[in-house]
């Protein structure tokens, strides 16, 4: 019995606290006596090889890109108006923003964009910078691979649609 996998070789994928990889292998190894079947994703802009069960797959939240509506949407974020936050604890908000970028959700990701987005003469400290570039660069890897270009033209389509809505 062959069953359908989700996923083929070549294919990019969604891993919620990674980003967008791409599946360079589907392997079988043995642990403990036992064949796993695996998904092999490489996430090249960090170095980094995942072996993910085939059965895990649902659980570890690993899915298909985003549909261009669903980029859409996100773009859409991005052009809110931002609700003042005034009383909240950079401690809970940097919580919440870390939650939301690792959920994968790419409007989710583009919220935390959006709020932490400062113009130049604006003030941001260095954690802040640091929550933003990290929500900008997972959100423009995503928006690189479905547009089939590279993370600096998608960062640059990004900026453009948060300078051209910037209070």
């Amino acid at each position: 019995m062959v069953k359908k996998l989700a996923f083929a070789a070549g294919d990019y994928v969604v891993y919620p606290s990674h980003g967008v990889g791409r599946i360079t292998a589907i392997e079988t190894e043995t642990i403990v006596g036992i064949e796993i079947e695996m998904y092999v994703v490489s996430f090249e802009q960090d170095r980094l090889i995942l072996r993910v069960p085939v059965d895990k797959v649902a659980k570890s939240g690993m899915r298909k890109l985003s549909s261009k509506e669903k980029i859409e949407s996100a773009l859409e974020t991005l052009k809110l108006k931002i609700k003042p936050r005034r009383s909240v604890m950079w401690s809970r908000r940097a919580q919440e923003y870390e939650a939301k970028i690792n959920s994968g959700d790419p409007v989710s990701i583009a919220e935390v964009v959006r709020e932490l987005h400062k113009t130049e003469d604006q003030e941001q400290s260095y954690s802040e910078r640091q929550m933003y570039r990290a929500a900008l660069e997972r959100l423009a890897r995503e928006v690189a691979a479905i547009d089939n270009t590279d993370e600096e033209k998608a960062t640059a389509k990004l900026e453009k649609v948060l300078l051209a809505h910037a209070a």
